[in-house]
């Protein structure tokens, strides 16, 4: 089926309508998006949401989903060349060659996304900052590209504050994540601290546990105070849309702090009414940068 410009924006509107609708930490589409960008954040958030969704929800097996992440591919190949399934296919086209995005960074959340699916263990540290590049870092880098910026050094910056937010999700959800099989504690930790793939949960070495925990949040620490600099570089909404995120992230790490690190037990959220207070605080954070 051939689709027009005159399909571009209920496409756009609809992308916008489902990102509102679906959870996530903070929200996607808000009043400090510049509102030309809006619809282009909302069919970028569609796309990773949708393949996200292909590797993860329903009652697929492991060659079912691969397969239809494959045809999902396939399909964002076509689209880059002007070959449309539907709609949305049209506008993320029109995003990507209006605001000239790089295509690569949307074959690497495929990228991330078959490894969800074909789920290992980590080795170390460097193997889930490797993950993080697939998987968080291409959003980060497209958000930045959207409001023209592709400075390398700024690119680096953001890499550090995604990935500290992927890596910060990973043990925001560990309680649940473990049940289906993932463990995003690097195997060489567990070693150093007497621990092992098949013990870690055990409650008899729950202090040992939580010891690993913390190493891991120590180090997620580290990565936002490495990128925190990133807000030196935006324009003014966007350094308070990225400084509410980055202190909605520092907050889940002090929940988890709070919780003695025991991630197997709680999993800590944000209300909505600390949303709105990490919002009000933003304002004054984003200050310190210009």
């Amino acid at each position: 089926m051939n689709y027009t410009t005159k399909d571009l924006q209920p496409a756009y509107q609809e992308a916008i309508q489902f990102a509102k609708k679906h959870y996530e930490n903070f929200p996607v589409v808000t009043f400090l998006i510049q509102k030309k960008l809006r619809k282009d954040v909302a069919i970028i958030y569609w796309f990773a949401r949708t393949a996200d969704d292909i590797a993860d929800e329903g009652d697929y097996s492991v060659e079912q989903r691969l397969e239809r992440l494959a045809r999902f591919e396939k399909r964002l190949q076509n689209l880059l060349n002007g070959i449309y399934a539907d709609p949305f296919d049209l506008a993320l086209a029109e995003t990507i060659n209006e605001r000239k995005l790089s295509q690569i960074y949307f074959f690497k959340l495929l990228k991330a996304f078959r490894s969800d699916i074909l789920f290992h263990n980590y080795q170390d540290f460097s193997d889930l900052q490797t993950y993080c590049d697939s998987s968080a870092n291409p959003i980060g880098r497209l958000l930045l590209e959207l409001h023209d910026i592709r400075d390398p050094k700024v690119l680096k910056l953001s890499d550090n504050i995604c990935s500290a937010l992927q890596l910060t999700n990973f043990y925001q959800d560990f309680k649940f994540d473990i049940k289906k099989g993932r463990n995003y504690i690097p195997i060489n930790d567990l070693i150093k601290l007497g621990l092992d793939e098949n013990n870690f949960t055990d409650p008899v070495l729950r202090k040992e546990f939580c010891e690993v925990v913390k190493l891991q949040i120590d180090r997620i620490t580290k990565l936002f105070s490495a990128g925190e600099e990133l807000l030196n570089y935006l324009p003014k909404k966007l350094r308070i849309e990225i400084g509410w995120t980055i202190l909605g992230g520092r907050e889940i790490l002090k929940k988890i702090e709070s919780a003695k690190y025991n991630v197997l037990m709680v999993r800590p959220s944000l209300k909505k009414y600390e949303l709105i207070l990490l919002l009000l605080k933003s304002f004054s954070y984003a200050k310190r940068f210009s």
